[in-house]
């Protein structure tokens, strides 16, 4: 069944605002929890608060029977580590907590192929294989990358505490096609060095809020990793020379024809039924 009202957290940002527009297209009522409303939202409430914060998080849920819950740090590099793994892992606890004794049972999580551990690394890694899965061991070393994981697994312990179903979704570079976008891709083409930590994957926007819209039709309980992605990398080289060059101790696992993007995006389809409309 489809939601009556979903509760967007993060819903002034990029993602949040597409999925707010989405949810609005299909006629679902949206709630949005934003650190401060800049105004024009396309939302029934929205409530201005922290996701960490308890009280604001509980007066965001009312009435509400399905969360895409998208407010976090994004990066390692604006705060101190510990600011960004403390903020990142206790609004992912606080959400799903209070959405689980709210009588929710629907639930999206952004978290982020950053997980792996090499987005945000000190010093150049590389996946042990490719295709990317969902069972790659991360090396992560940074505070972004293990509030990701930290999140994952609380995902999991809130599916079993309220028999919740959540889809964590491991998003990679996402952007709407604007100048920002392709002003990223025109870079990465002459120097495809740097987007190599990211296996040059992107996803559009609008597939992006998509996806977060499809993981709540997935039934519980129990928690749901999915790598999504746009099925053909950012960059206009063929992928299994890019992985010779920027990778060459990764394994390949099977044969990456062309643009193919380096990452299982089976769980994607099976799970969620979703394919990607939006290509550079």
């Amino acid at each position: 069944m489809s939601p009556r009202r979903v509760l967007v957290t993060g819903a002034a940002g990029r993602i949040g605002r597409a999925t707010l527009d989405l949810l609005g297209s299909h006629g679902i009522a949206a709630s949005a929890l934003v650190l401060e409303d800049p105004g024009g939202l396309p939302a029934e409430t929205v409530v201005e608060g922290d996701a960490t914060d308890p009280a604001a998080v509980g007066a965001a849920l009312q009435g509400v029977d399905a969360v895409i819950h998208l407010a976090a740090i994004p990066t390692p590099e604006r705060e101190s580590a510990a600011t960004v793994f403390a903020t990142n892992t206790q609004a992912t606890f606080t959400v799903l907590e209070l959405a689980g004794r709210a009588g929710v049972r629907q639930v999206c999580v952004a978290t982020s192929q950053a997980a792996n551990g090499l987005a945000f690394a000190a010093r150049d890694l590389h996946p042990a294989y490719v295709p990317v899965d969902l069972d790659l061991p991360s090396q992560s070393e940074d505070a972004y990358a293990l509030s990701k994981q930290v999140d994952e697994l609380t995902a999991a312990t809130m599916a079993r505490r309220h028999g919740m179903s959540v889809v964590a979704l491991r998003l990679p570079y996402v952007g709407g096609f604007d100048e920002r976008l392709r002003d990223f891709a025109r870079r990465c083409a002459a120097d495809p060095g740097l987007h190599a930590r990211g296996l040059w994957a992107y996803l559009e926007t609008r597939d992006a809020a998509r996806a977060c819209m499809l993981a709540l039709d997935v039934p519980g309980p129990g928690v749901h990793p999915v790598l999504v992605a746009a099925p053909e990398t950012l960059v206009p080289h063929p992928t299994e020379e890019l992985m010779r060059r920027y990778h060459p101790t990764t394994e390949l696992r099977s044969p990456l024809p062309g643009r193919t993007v380096p990452i299982d995006l089976s769980t994607a389809t099976d799970l969620l039924g979703f394919i990607p409309l939006y290509a550079l």
